[in-house]
């Protein structure tokens, strides 16, 4: 969701869309765009750039403020917004208060983070008292890229979410694994965004970095692509058959999600995004729905209420 004031917020701290494209949403767009398209419900999200732009207070307030709306709204018309919460990192202290309000008060669905917060990835030792509270409530966690420090050096004239976005949750899903967290907080239920950046495409090149580099665990090629079962994936932005077939040799049947990424990406891309689905090679009919429907019950088993 990109309600006004968080629109009007970020504005004001000079960030803008990576894709430079003016975003438009209020409750009742979203339903409308919804029923266009035959979905029942929608997750809402609050995503890049997130709540945090260098003052503590106005990001605990920020967060606050969203996920007061997301609970609004869910209550407003049941059955069909459900939301993850926001939280106001790097802030630590704070993000563990409004993760405690967040989910115990609001009864909201889970939280997204963004891939990394001031420049440290998820998995860092710096994240971990977050963590380790997420799996201690077998939270459900959406992964969302954003535009690491280091990407906005490059000089590439290209916008963000082309490239860098996929690249940056790809870093976080390798360093989640590869650093452990993956296993040591192995309650949570982390949803990689974007069919998990290029993770798909290069699976098999991470299961044999422990034979070419010392640098990385020594671990056999099953427990990574254990590992990378674990991850469940959202089909925002690859739901087609380029990306579908290596998506489906990665990850678990059952844990392949519907996602569209509006309003970043047009109501365009939603109905292209449905019909990638049904078009793509190997998608059966019980693949297809278990991505539309039946994997987002076993995940957020209220739904079924």
């Amino acid at each position: 969701m990109a309600p006004d004031f968080y629109r009007e917020a970020f504005r004001q701290a000079g960030m803008a869309t990576t894709s430079g494209a003016a975003v438009e949403w209020t409750p009742q767009l979203a339903l409308e765009t919804m029923d266009a398209h035959g979905i029942a419900m929608s997750i809402l999200s609050i995503s890049f750039p997130g709540v945090h732009f260098g003052d503590d207070r106005a990001a605990r307030a920020l967060a606050r403020r969203c996920n007061e709306l997301a609970a609004e709204l869910g209550q407003r018309w049941p059955g069909r917004f459900g939301a993850f919460a926001v939280l106001p990192l790097p802030e630590m202290e704070g993000a563990l208060a409004e993760l405690e309000f967040a989910l115990d008060k609001l009864k909201l669905d889970g939280v997204i983070l963004l891939a990394s917060h001031a420049g440290r990835f998820l998995g860092d030792p710096a994240l971990e008292p977050l963590l380790a509270e997420l799996d201690r409530r077998s939270a459900v966690v959406l992964v969302h890229p954003g535009m690491h420090p280091s990407s906005r050096t490059l000089g590439l004239p290209w916008p963000g979410f082309m490239l860098e976005f996929v690249i940056d949750t790809s870093r976080a899903a390798i360093n989640l694994l590869f650093s452990g967290a993956l296993e040591r907080f192995g309650n949570i239920k982390f949803i990689l965004a974007h069919g998990g950046g290029v993770i798909p495409y290069i699976s098999w090149r991470l299961s044999v970095a422990p034979i070419i580099s010392p640098l990385v665990p020594q671990w056999p090629q099953e427990r990574i692509f254990a590992g990378l079962r674990r991850f469940w994936y959202d089909t925002a932005l690859c739901a087609t058959g380029h990306a579908l077939p290596a998506l489906m040799q990665t990850a678990a049947p059952e844990r392949i999600l519907f996602g569209s990424d509006w309003p970043y990406a047009p109501a365009k891309v939603t109905g292209l995004s449905i019909e990638g689905i049904k078009e793509a090679p190997g998608v059966t009919d019980r693949l297809r729905a278990g991505i539309e429907r039946d994997n987002a019950l076993q995940l957020f088993p209220r739904l079924h209420g």
